[in-house]
This record gives structure tokens, sequence and C-alpha cells, in this order.
């Protein structure tokens, strides 16, 4: 197991419990326990958890929120697929809204073919990619930076986005449940996640197959509230089945990355 994947999964377990042990850690993931310290050793430097004694707890206060670093080796081409069919649905000239995330990144990628575009983001990254690229008109969110996502969120960042009118909003979602809805583990970016919704002509949800059949904290939007949830081929048919003509599955031909 590479270490990004064990980190994340020693994060998530902390996300739902609070607290993880060590001993417990490195016999679940089948490592020494000394791989286990020293994963616990890098999400301590990072500001994410606390060591303890034989283990780690998650630092109070802080967004349940998988930090960027984990989340953007993983699973690759399923994102690459879904921001490939993402893009096809935009044409040169529109105003297009990319919510924070690793997925949405991708979809800011596949964007340079593009001509004239308008680019409204609350992501960092994406802002600094968009920002290289001649031709596009670049347009950033304010507000208070979510350092291990770098995103930006708060009322101005919601204020900032009401101001305008979008073609396209494209939003990651932590989870996707057909009757719960769109959900996120941060409830700091609901509201931003919602305003994206309300200033955008058309709603997309980009969200990979592992996103699906799951609840979060929070409530972004139910599926009658956007327009169409774009994921990979790897969701089974029968949990395709409740979301309708509303859910788009992505080709994948196995070369989608780059």
């Amino acid at each position: 197991m590479l270490a990004t994947t064990r980190r994340r999964e020693i994060f998530n377990r902390l996300i739902a419990d609070g607290y993880v042990e060590a001993k417990a850690l490195a016999s679940d993931l089948g490592v020494d326990i000394s791989t286990i310290r020293r994963d616990l050793d890098v999400l301590e430097s990072d500001g994410h958890v606390h060591r303890t004694h034989g283990g780690a707890r998650l630092i109070a206060g802080i967004g349940a929120e998988l930090p960027y670093e984990m989340k953007r080796n993983v699973r690759l081409d399923e994102k690459a697929a879904i921001a490939r069919a993402a893009v096809e649905r935009v044409a040169d000239g529109e105003t297009v809204v990319l919510d924070s995330g690793s997925t949405t990144y991708e979809i800011a990628v596949r964007l340079r073919h593009h001509s004239e575009l308008t680019v409204l983001t609350n992501d960092l990254r994406i802002a600094k990619y968009i920002a290289g690229l001649r031709g596009f008109r670049l347009l950033v969110a304010g507000g208070e930076l979510l350092g291990s996502v770098y995103t930006l969120t708060g009322q101005r960042t919601v204020e900032f986005l009401s101001d305008y009118a979008a073609d396209w909003a494209f939003l990651g979602a932590d989870a996707v449940d057909a009757t719960a809805g769109i959900t996120n583990t941060n409830t700091l970016e609901i509201p931003v996640k919602r305003a994206m919704i309300g200033v955008a002509r058309t709603t997309v949800v980009v969200a990979d197959s592992s996103k699906f059949g799951r609840r979060a904290l929070a409530k972004v939007a139910g599926i009658d509230e956007v327009d169409t949830i774009i994921t990979d081929r790897g969701l089974p048919g029968n949990s395709a089945e409740p979301f309708g003509a509303r859910l788009a599955v992505a080709p994948f031909d196995g070369r989608e990355t780059g």
C-alpha cells in the first residue's frame, strides 16, 4: 500500500472515530508499527492530528476535510475521464464556476483547449493554473483560507459569487446518495457551494464512483437541485438507476491521465 493511500485511510478513521491506535492500525493495514508512527508524524507535522501515547487524535475544531495532498493522486484515470466528459459540454466564450477539489482541478486543466472563457473559482490551485493560460478571464473569490484544501470560504466568498451569472457550475462532492443528495464533510463550504448553484444556469456535480451510496455530514443539495451528475464506469448499474437521466457516465479508454 502506498504511503499516501495509507495516510488517507488513517485520516478517514480519525474523522470517523476521533482517535486511532498505532498498534491496531499496524495490524489492520499490514505494516509494522514504526511505519504507522512515521505516518502519524507526517500527519501531525501537516497540522492535521495530535500525537498521543500509542496513537493520535484529530485536532479539535479542524474541518473533517481530507487534505488535498491525500486526494490529488487518487483515482486519477477516473477523474480525468470525468473531467473530459465535463469540458465537452462547455463552449468557447462561456462563463464557468469551478468549485474546489481535485476533480474540478482536472476540469481546469482540460479547459485549456477552450478560448475566451471566464472562470470563477474559490480554489487557489485552480486559480494559479488558470492564471497561466492565455485568453482566459479569471475571477478569484475572496474569503478565509481552508489551508489543507486550498479553498476560500466564508460570507465574502458567497457575496463575491452573488455578483455574477454563469453558464456552468462544476461542483465536487464528498458523497452522493439518491436519498440524502449531495453531501459534504466540511460545513464551512456549504454556503459557498449553494451560492455556486444559485448563480449558474446549469449545475454539474463531478464525483467518482467511490463517492456514491455514502452520506457525509452536511447536505449541499438534493439530487433534483442539480442538472447533471458525472461519474465513472465503476458505478454498478443498480446504483445508477435511482438517478435516472440526471446521471452521466464518462467513457473511459485507459489513456485518460495527462
